[in-house]
C-alpha cells in the first residue's frame, strides 16, 4: 500500500468514527444534524486537498529524476508557490540548464574533433583496452594501405601492411621515424588518453617523405656546390700546371723522360676522374623539371632491354621481360585492351632512372641469377616492377635506402638510387623498394596512364 493510500484510509476512517459520534449526538438532538454534515463535508475536503497538494509535491523529484534518466535537459519545472518547494525546483532548473549546456557543448566539440580526423593530414589510430584497433582516420587508412574493416579489432601486428608491424614496435610516449618499403619515411608518436577513467593507447602518423627530401635535397645541394667550386678551381689549376710541367720532359735523359711523363700523367688522370666523380654528383643537384610528353611505355622499355642485354655482365643473368601485359593482358594472358599503355613522362630522364634500378638488379642478382621486368594495368594506373633473385636488402641497410651518399657497394658513390628518387619524385610517380627476407627484392613504379 503506498503513502498516498495510506493517508486517504486514515481520513476516511478518522470521519466514520466522527459519524458514528454524529449519529449519537443526532439521536438526543437533531439540530446537531446540520452542523456535524457541515463540518463533516468540511473536514474531508480539506483533508483531501491537503493529500493532493502533499502528494503533488512529492511528485517533482520522482518526475525530475525520470527525466534525468532519460537525459531529458530540455523541461523545466515551474514555481508552486510554496518557498521549500520552489527553492528545490530553481535549483533543478539551474541543474538541467547546466547540464544541457555542457551536452551541447561535448556534441559540437565531438562533431569538430569529428572533422577534424576526416580531414587531417595525420594518421590517427586509437587502440582498445587490448591494444586492438577500434578507429582509424582516412590519413591512417592511406598510410597502412588498408580499410577500417580490415583493420579493426586487430593488433597493429596481425595486419598485412609494412606500416603496421613498425607501428607496434613504437614504445608508449616515444616518437620515431620509421622507413616503409625502401622509400617512404614516416614519424610515429604512440601516446595515451583517458577513458572512463582507464588509459588507452593512440597513434598518430605523419608522412615525412617529401619534407625529408627537401630537407636533404637542400642540404646535399648546398654540399655539392662548394666542393664542385673548390674541386673545380684545385683540378683546373693543378692540371694546367702538370700539362705545362710535361713540356720539360724532352729537357730530361731518356732514362728519366718516361717515369716523369708516366708519373704526370697518372697524377692528371687522377684528377680529371675526381673532376667527373664530382661532375656526377652535381648532375643530380642540377637535375632540371621533367619536360614531359606522352609516350608508349613498352617501347621505352623494350629500348633498355636491347641496352642493358647487350652488355657482357648481362648476358650471364636469366632475363624476362612480361610486357605483353602492357597490352591489357588479364589474368590469363588474354588480351582486354588492345590499347598500348602510354604515360606521360620525360623519356630521357625515366631511361636514366630505370638504367640505375636496372644496374642494380644485375649486380644484386649476379652470375647465375634472374630478372624479371613485369609490366602490368592496375585500374586507371600502370606498374612496372623489377625483381631480382639477388639476397635481398640488409636489415641495416633497410633505413637508408635513397639517402644521400648512402651505398652499400664498396666503390659506390650512393647517388644511384639518389638520381632515381629524384626523377621519380618529380614526376610525382610513386615508387617503392622491399624485399623479403633473403630476397627476392622488388623495385615498383606506379604511374597514371594517359
Amino acid at each position: 500500500m503506498t503513502p498516498r493510500t495510506r493517508l486517504v484510509v486514515y481520513l476516511v476512517a478518522i470521519h466514520a468514527l466522527f459519524a458514528g459520534i454524529a449519529a449519537v449526538l443526532l439521536m438526543r438532538d437533531r439540530l446537531w444534524l446540520f452542523v456535524v454534515e457541515l463540518v463533516f463535508a468540511i473536514s474531508i475536503t480539506t483533508g483531501l486537498l491537503i493529500v493532493r497538494r502533499l502528494f503533488d509535491t512529492f511528485r517533482l523529484p520522482e518526475e525530475g529524476a525520470r527525466l534525468i534518466r532519460g537525459r531529458e535537459f530540455t523541461s523545466r519545472f515551474q514555481p508552486t508557490g510554496q518557498p521549500q518547494v520552489d527553492g528545490l525546483i530553481d535549483v533543478y532548473n539551474q541543474m538541467v540548464d547546466h547540464l544541457r549546456d555542457e551536452r551541447t557543448q561535448l556534441q559540437e566539440r565531438q562533431y569538430f574533433l569529428s572533422r577534424v580526423l576526416q580531414v587531417s593530414p595525420l594518421g590517427i589510430v586509437t587502440l582498445d583496452f587490448d591494444d586492438r584497433v577500434s578507429y582509424v582516420n582516412p590519413a591512417a587508412e592511406r598510410l597502412l594501405d588498408a580499410s577500417t574493416a580490415a583493420v579493426t579489432g586487430r593488433r597493429l601486428a596481425e595486419i598485412a601492411s609494412p606500416l603496421a608491424a613498425s607501428l607496434a614496435t613504437v614504445a608508449l610516449g616515444e616518437s620515431s621515424v620509421v622507413t616503409v618499403q625502401g622509400a617512404r619515411r614516416v614519424k610515429c608518436h604512440r601516446g595515451t588518453f583517458m577513458d572512463r577513467g582507464f588509459p588507452r593507447a593512440f597513434l598518430m602518423i605523419e608522412e615525412m617523405t617529401e619534407e625529408l627530401r627537401q630537407f636533404e635535397k637542400a642540404a646535399y645541394e648546398k654540399l655539392i656546390r662548394v666542393m664542385s667550386h673548390e674541386v673545380n678551381n684545385t683540378v683546373g689549376a693543378s692540371n694546367s700546371l702538370l700539362h705545362s710541367c710535361l713540356t720539360y720532359a724532352s729537357a730530361l735523359a731518356p732514362g728519366d723522360r718516361e717515369d716523369f711523363t708516366g708519373a704526370l700523367r697518372v697524377v692528371i688522370e687522377r684528377t680529371e676522374q675526381l673532376n667527373q666523380f664530382m661532375g656526377s654528383f652535381a648532375d643530380v643537384a642540377r637535375l632540371p623539371p621533367p619536360l614531359r610528353r606522352p609516350a608508349a611505355v613498352r617501347e621505352v622499355l623494350e629500348g633498355l632491354r636491347r641496352l642493358m642485354t647487350a652488355r657482357p655482365e648481362a648476358r650471364a643473368i636469366e632475363w624476362h621481360w612480361r610486357l605483353d601485359a602492357s597490352e591489357g593482358a588479364g589474368a590469363l594472358g588474354e588480351n582486354t585492351d588492345a590499347r598500348p599503355l602510354m604515360a606521360s613522362i620525360d623519356r630521357g630522364q625515366i631511361e636514366q632512372a630505370l638504367v640505375n634500378v636496372l644496374k642494380n638488379a644485375m649486380e644484386a642478382a649476379g652470375p647465375g641469377g634472374r630478372i624479371v621486368v613485369t609490366l602490368s594495368h592496375q585500374a586507371d594506373r600502370g606498374v612496372l616492377s623489377i625483381d631480382d633473385s639477388g639476397p635481398g636488402i640488409a636489415s641495416e641497410a633497410r633505413a637508408h635506402l635513397f639517402t644521400p651518399f648512402f651505398s652499400t657497394k664498396e666503390n659506390g658513390q650512393g647517388i644511384g638510387l639518389m638520381l632515381v628518387r629524384e626523377v621519380l619524385t618529380n614526376h610525382r610517380f610513386a615508387y617503392s623498394l622491399d624485399s623479403a627476407p633473403g630476397g627476392p627484392t622488388r623495385f615498383t613504379i606506379t604511374f597514371p596512364k594517359l
